[in-house]
């Protein structure tokens, strides 16, 4: 039988083979027969199919394939023998001159050859196997396997010779050659072996080589010019697959299954005409896993090579943009790590995929919500510019304020990169990117006031992101410096897009407050002492000094108990080095390239020695050093204040507003930065075209020689200049001279000059802004040089009174009243600076002689003063007509003055009385400007934090509660947290656990205390708020004790009063309450404490002392509403107790001027009796006795009338 292959037909031959010798036979060398087999080939490879004789080659065809010239030992016989043999197929097209398993042999032999013989291009006999292969590819004689009785054996054989081979760095035509050969083997087979295809779609799974890359090369173009013919049996292979493994949990053959399928769609789209609907069943399956596997594979696929895709398969789109709202968040997960491809592959579908995002940042699982960010932290600037709106990136910076810290990790990272990569843009003005990033640092900075938690994140984006150190690899490169300017430049461009509030934010990361040495420079000087723990002296104190320095440190980490242990750590490791590296990064002298270097080098050598505590160890040296601001800033910002415009909305001016807030920062609260400028700033008074320059110089100067005066500069030039300043009419350039001046070496002549000039003035009438300029000096030199101003205080202090405060501002007759309280810095009139000058002037003499011996005598006045400046609001006498901006600014003066003066002991003392009136700024039902509120509470907290005033004054911050506007309740919040955070426990227990009763009598004598139901509940929220603030598990006893233990004393402010007894009582009520709600337990206080003195005194009737124990002062509904509160507060798990059976006791005497109620067993004022026998664990002795006498004594059920005075609030709410 003669195998018939299916091309084309044959013509009539021509020509015969003119080749007649023997092939076969003994005797027959080597080397003849591959002359002979040379001849041969030559002489067919010259024929044409179209004009040959097949007759003629009868005899080679038989003997070609004799097992003498198979066999034979000789690769050159061979590889001729393969070609005469590829030749003869040829000639003979379109019948095959042999029997199928003659046929078998010979492409066996064909397919031997090629894999053996074709190892590269230099190889013996390279050409005739490029001969065979080339034939059988353009012939396409290999067909002929198909038709074999073992065709698929072949056609595997053949498949993985081929991607052998193809690995071997061949010629480009091979590789062609053999794809042709496999594309003709796929279309002319009846079925594809499944060995086959799983041969072909091998080579998509590992590409990485060069060599494996040609097997893929050739996988690519074999499946696209057979796709048609492949997509049935691909997608059986996958279904194959996936039915098969469906129940391993691993899912490990089903993941590299897709895995494929990804691959094939970028190279190979076509085979899976079929496969991807296959995919979007799998979005509708209920396995998660599953369901989560298609999600991201079609996710990235789209990204690949999505737009056709949506287009050619829109419903499995559509289910797949609809896993977005998957019930399984790790579903909903894939869906948005796979849409960060997609922004910028897939622009027809934008508005879709970036809704869905927008969504899902509201995601109510946080990883998917951190994955939505960590999608946007993804995008470089083109793809961030063009394909993310600004709304989203706002949603994105909002997720900021999240609830989990993740997402707010991720969601600031995200934007703060976003920042970075824009910056290059911004400083060049792009208006594009101006519009589309350059609001982000002012949408990050406020957060740092919401918790320690968040300003960690923020701080840590704004080192890295917004406002980075120089890299240290250019810092430590020898032929280029550390470009100080642009470092410098970057900080005041960044802040030409900051409000007010940001501005304060991010000087307060700036470090520049911390009152030096800081903690972190204790901290390394107590490192140093300890030694690793080797003391020679005072061990004991070294150790804890340490140990409350690492809990002050850590309390400020988002995680407290990890820092603390990295500190402890560091301390343990005592290298030297690291120490010294430190102390140069502390040092405010440092300039920014040694900044660099050492902070660099400090990291890397910690991350060889203990990599665990790098982190920690970063945070520390990036809050401990001055990364914002640096010395080296100094000449940059004095340059750009001297290069200002006139123009406010020029780039120049911009930079010179920012400059002058920086300078005028760095001169209050960090001088020290100024010590290597001196001569610069000298330079800058002296540069009198440039008055703010002359502004922000002389400030710098006074700052810096208040910290050192030994800098102050010895020229007499700038000191007469100095001087001259001081009596021009420049408020501003007045005070700084005046400060400098109080401080210079010859401070007392020339303070002495100042003070006898101005007092020779103020005989005559002068302008008010030359006015407004004098009174600012006298408020310096009161302060800082209180000799030269006691020469003529009689004179100053008669004129400041009669011409100044006791003067009346009426308002402006021509102004429409507006209705306005708040009169803005930049506007504020000439005479009311005046006024405002002159209270400071009083609190500054007053301050400056505190240590006198008649300090008290020279303050009561100016005491008496502030106080009836509080009481009549803003004006010294009662009823006074006057301008409300006027009194607005008057009151919050006279209150941040008595804030100052409490600071001396004796003053405080002195201020008691009036001290509620001074408490009650802070309030809105007080005072209903919004400016003062706040301003007085920031400069209150200024105050508070390093303890400067008594404990007492943290009452303060509680009375917020009820502000309208919630800045100032946060700010009271966040000073309070913050602060117990980082005391040490016996300072926490003294500033805000003691002081819980002084709140409760200030509330009780607060002008909007009343005794009826809706007034309690608003004093109520008072202790509330102290609650929720400072109670916790530890001390829960300690506050109940303590409001127990009100009622066992007498007011001393209201001796017959009840008012205190109604909020101990009901303070009790409200902590029992809240330690239902935590599960805590309220123990007996074990410890023995004395009430404040001055308040509160113990009673002199024992008698009188055990009715006010005795008595219920809340009305019924108060105390039904704590009933309810409590029974809220208990678990729902948790089951009542059954009360055993009792006695009917009588109800306990009540106040007179209190609502009398009988009283159910259950709601006993001592909240730690139960219901069945009564627990007197917790009470005092005086208490004890009356819970006796309540058991044995019964009284009336009569109810007195409670008091009918409404409150402000009250009214309020009537009205």
């Amino acid at each position: 039988m003669v195998a018939q292959t299916r091309h084309g037909g044959q013509t009539s031959p021509q020509k015969k083979l003119a080749f007649r010798e023997k092939l076969v036979g003994k005797g027959l060398s080597t080397d003849a027969l591959l002359k002979k087999l040379k001849t041969l080939h030559n002489e067919l490879a010259a024929l044409d199919q179209d004009h040959i004789e097949v007759n003629s080659l009868d005899g080679v065809r038989k003997e070609l394939i004799h097992k003498t010239i198979f066999l034979h030992k000789d690769r050159g016989v061979k590889a001729y023998a393969a070609c005469c043999l590829a030749d003869i197929l040829r000639l003979y097209a379109p019948d095959a001159p042999y029997t199928q398993l003659e046929l078998k042999d010979i492409f066996n032999f064909f397919f031997v050859q090629l894999t053996s013989g074709l190892q590269s291009s230099d190889v013996p006999y390279y050409n005739e196997y490029f001969h065979l292969l080339e034939s059988l590819s353009t012939v396409k004689s290999v067909v002929l396997v198909c038709d074999l009785p073992s065709a698929d054996e072949h056609m595997v054989t053949v498949f993985k010779d081929f991607f052998t081979i193809v690995k071997r760095d061949l010629a480009k035509k091979i590789e062609i050659f053999m794809a042709d050969i496999l594309i003709a083997l796929i279309d002319e087979c009846q079925s594809l072996p499944s060995e086959v295809l799983e041969i072909i779609l091998a080579q998509f799974v590992q590409k990485s080589s060069k060599f494996e890359r040609s097997g893929h090369r050739l996988a690519v173009q074999v499946c696209n010019a057979a796709a048609d013919k492949l997509q049935r049996h691909v997608c059986q292979y996958f279904t194959d697959i996936i039915v098969a493994n469906s129940e391993d949990e691993s899912f490990e053959e089903i993941r590299t299954a897709h895995e494929l399928i990804k691959r094939l769609h970028h190279s190979c789209p076509g085979l899976l005409h079929s496969v991807i609907p296959q995919l979007e069943e799998e979005l509708r399956v209920e396995d998660v896993t599953l369901r989560g596997i298609a999600t991201q594979v079609l996710g990235e696929m789209y990204a690949d090579k999505g737009a056709d895709l949506v287009k050619k398969y829109p419903s499995t789109w559509n289910m797949w943009v609809s896993r977005k709202n998957d019930k399984a968040v790790a579903v909903r997960l894939k869906f948005v790590e796979a849409s960060a491809g997609l922004l910028t592959s897939l622009p027809e579908v934008h508005k879709t995929l970036e809704a869905s995002l927008h969504d899902k940042i509201l995601d109510p699982d946080e990883k998917v919500r951190a994955a939505v960010c960590k999608v946007y932290s993804q995008l470089d600037y083109e793809a961030a510019l063009h394909h993310a709106s600004v709304d989203q990136l706002r949603a994105i910076a909002g997720r900021g304020l999240d609830k989990k810290q993740s997402v707010r990790v991720e969601a600031l990272n995200a934007v703060g990169k976003l920042y970075s990569i824009a910056y290059p843009e911004i400083e060049n003005n792009d208006p594009s990117a101006n519009a589309q990033f350059a609001w982000i640092p002012d949408e990050i900075l406020p957060m740092t006031g919401v918790s320690h938690e968040l300003r960690s994140v923020v701080e840590q984006v704004v080192a890295n992101h917004i406002l980075p150190l120089p890299t240290a690899s250019t810092s430590l490169n020898k032929t280029s410096e550390v470009d100080e300017v642009a470092w410098t430049d970057r900080l005041l461009i960044t802040m030409g897009r900051l409000s007010e509030k940001s501005i304060n934010a991010l000087l307060g990361l700036s470090g520049l407050k911390a009152i030096r040495p800081t903690p972190y420079d204790h901290f390394l000087d107590t490192c140093i002492k300890n030694n690793g723990g080797t003391i020679d002296e005072n061990a004991e104190t070294i150790k804890r000094r340490l140990a409350l320095l690492i809990q002050h440190l850590a309390s400020a980490y988002p995680e407290p108990h990890k820092a603390s242990e990295d500190l402890n750590a560091f301390a343990k490791l005592n290298e030297n080095r690291l120490y010294k590296l430190m102390k140069t990064c502390l040092d405010t002298q440092t300039d920014l390239k040694s900044l660099v270097k050492a902070t660099s080098e400090f990291e890397k050598r910690l991350e060889q020695l203990s990599a665990g505590i790098l982190p920690t160890m970063t945070t520390f040296l990036r809050r401990a050093s001055c990364r914002i601001l640096n010395q080296s800033s100094i000449p940059t910002l004095i340059k750009r204040v001297q290069k200002g415009q006139d123009n406010p909305n020029s780039a120049s001016y911009q930079a010179a507003h920012h400059a002058q807030t920086l300078l005028t920062f760095i001169s209050k609260h960090s001088p020290s930065l100024y010590k290597l400028h001196i001569s610069e700033l000298t330079k800058g008074v002296a540069d009198e075209k440039h008055p703010k320059l002359v502004e922000v110089s002389l400030q710098a100067l006074a700052g810096v020689v208040r910290w050192d005066d030994k800098l102050a500069p010895t020229d007499k030039r700038t000191n007469e200049r100095v001087v001259r300043l001081a009596l021009q009419s420049d408020a501003r350039h007045a005070k700084f001279a005046a400060r400098f001046l109080a401080f210079s070496k010859n401070k007392e002549e020339a303070c002495t000059e100042v003070i006898e000039s101005i007092s020779e003035v103020l005989k005559d009438e002068i302008p008010e802004n030359t006015l407004v300029a004098r009174i600012a000096v006298l408020a310096q030199i009161s302060r800082f040089a209180p000799d030269a101003f006691e020469a003529k205080s009689d004179v100053i202090m008669a004129f400041l009174l009669k011409k100044i405060l006791m003067v009346p501002s009426p308002a402006d007759e021509d102004e429409m009243d507006d209705g306005e309280e708040w009169v803005e810095n930049d506007d504020v009139p000439d005479m009311l600076r005046a006024k405002i000058l002159s209270l400071k002037v009083c609190r500054n003499r007053s301050l400056a002689h505190a240590s006198a011996e008649k300090a008290l005598e020279m303050a009561t006045p100016v005491l008496k003063m502030l106080a009836t400046i509080l009481e009549h609001r803003g004006s010294l006498t009662l009823n006074a007509i006057e301008d409300p901006k006027f009194k607005s600014r008057m009151r919050l003066q006279a209150a941040i003055s008595l804030f100052h003066l409490s600071t001396v002991e004796k003053y405080a003392v002195a201020i008691t009385p009036k001290f509620l009136k001074l408490a009650v700024i802070v309030q809105a039902c007080t005072d209903t400007c919004y400016n003062v509120r706040i301003t007085a509470l920031t400069k209150l907290i200024t105050l508070l934090q390093p303890r400067k005033l008594i404990p007492r004054y943290n009452v303060i911050p509680f009375l917020t509660v009820h502000d309208p506007e919630m800045d100032v309740k946060n700010m009271a919040s966040s000073y309070v947290t913050g602060s117990i955070r980082k005391m040490p426990p016996a300072l926490a227990i003294e500033h805000f656990q003691l002081i819980f009763v002084r709140l409760l009598h200030l509330l009780a004598h607060h002008p909007d205390f009343n005794t009826s139901h809706d007034d309690l509940l608003d004093i109520a929220k008072y202790v509330q708020f102290y609650l929720d603030l400072v109670a916790t598990s530890e001390n829960v006893s300690l506050l109940y004790h303590l409001a127990m233990k009100g009622k066992t004393v007498i007011d001393a402010e209201d001796p017959s009063g009840t008012n205190f007894y109604f909020m101990c009582e009901l303070a009790q009520h409200l902590i029992k309450s809240k330690a239902d709600s935590h599960s805590w337990s309220i123990p007996s206080w074990p410890g023995k404490l004395k009430l404040p003195s001055d308040i509160l005194r113990p009673p002199k009737d024992p008698k009188a002392a055990n009715n006010i124990v005795q008595s219920v002062y809340l009305p019924s509904e108060t105390l039904s509403w704590l009933g309810e509160l409590s029974k809220t507060a208990i678990p729902k798990e948790k089951k009542e107790r059954k009360p055993a059976a009792v006695k009917r006791k009588a109800p306990p005497k009540t106040h007179a001027h209190a609502n009398r109620r009988r009283r159910k067993n259950g709601n006993k004022w001592n909240s730690d009796e139960s219901s069945g026998d009564e627990d007197t664990s917790g009470t005092s002795d005086v208490e004890r006795v009356s819970l006796k006498k309540r058991r044995n004594n019964g009284s009336d059920n009569e109810k007195p009338s409670v008091g009918t005075r409404t409150s402000a609030r009250t009214r309020a709410k009537v009205s």
